[in-house]
């Protein structure tokens, strides 16, 4: 802030003829000149900026995708006190892929974002510069982005359920220099995915209609594998594993798709208004519940 105005008399010099002998001379003369007067203490300027020297510094390597993965902080508790469906909750779901939607459209250099469970893979395209590549700052912006998208749109999807407490997400970078290693990212993640819903799903249903206690279905579960699994699902409760909801088996991969948006305005012609009709192609975030391990083209492989 300007504290006050003050004048500074600065030097003009004049030339003048001497009488005498008809030199010419110099003349020095101090005229005012309005100044403004700042602050004494400038941070920028100070003698404490040094301090910035213990900033780390951490810029990602150039041509390598940014993959930055959240995961919902302690979120068995938080399920269990706003009463999750188990096992799976499709409003919960829903606001966990709406929340992603929302960092997609406010960060548009990610390709592809895929999410299950309560966590959620954002990859950035090679060649973004989003905050000069910080992983600090894109890892802290994706967070609190999708956090607060959170809060925001719960009550588009738990309208009879207020939100008890804030949830909280914790987030990583990590850099794949090719896109075989992001391909085998997603992968892993879908087929953790896949591993983890197989086993919920047995699990829950032992203890739903099968009358075992949480220890005693644990216990029935130990040691046995895949094909065990869809067993007891088939022959105890004649489920085939295969028919249970795609978003469940196979998480959500959102991506960019363009669109046609049709729209109506009123133009002069002739003056003589009408009625037109105008379309745009405007670039979309589309959700899809697809199968990432097994495909090797398509929408599962960013493109930039």
């Amino acid at each position: 802030m300007f504290r006050r105005l003050r004048f500074l008399k600065v030097p003009v010099l004049k030339s003048t003829r001497c009488p005498e002998g008809g030199a010419v001379v110099a003349k020095c003369d101090r005229k005012p000149l309005a100044s403004f007067r700042t602050s004494s203490v400038q941070m920028a300027k100070s003698k404490f900026e040094y301090v910035r020297n213990f900033e780390t510094d951490d810029t990602c390597l150039r041509n390598c995708y940014i993959v930055v993965r959240l995961d919902g902080r302690n979120f068995h508790k938080f399920a269990e006190t706003h009463d999750f469906a188990k096992p799976n909750d499709d409003r919960a779901l829903g606001l966990m892929t709406r929340s992603a939607r929302s960092v997609m459209e406010e960060l548009d250099d990610i390709v592809i974002a895929y999410g299950q469970s309560d966590e959620f893979s954002f990859v950035f395209k090679r060649s973004s510069n989003w905050f000069k590549r910080r992983a600090s700052k894109l890892m802290t912006h994706v967070a609190s982005q999708f956090s607060s998208s959170y809060v925001f749109f719960w009550k588009d999807h738990f309208a009879d359920r207020p939100l008890l407490y804030p949830p909280g997400f914790d987030g990583r970078v990590v850099l794949y220099p090719s896109n075989q290693n992001l391909r085998d990212y997603l992968s892993w993640r879908q087929a953790d995915c896949h591993i983890n819903n197989l086993y919920n799903t047995v699990f829950w249903r032992l203890v739903q209609k099968g009358g075992l206690s949480t220890v005693q279905a644990e216990d029935r579960l130990k040691g046995t594998l895949a094909a065990d699994k869809n067993e007891i699902l088939f022959s105890e409760f004649d489920i085939n594993y295969n028919n249970e909801p795609l978003v469940h088996r196979k998480g959500t991969a959102l991506v960019w798709e363009k669109a046609d948006e049709t729209t109506t305005k009123q133009v002069r012609v002739l003056n003589e208004e009408k009625e037109v009709t105008v379309t745009k192609s405007r670039k979309r975030v589309s959700a899809h519940h697809c199968d990432l391990i097994g495909s090797r083209s398509g929408r599962s492989t960013p493109t930039s």
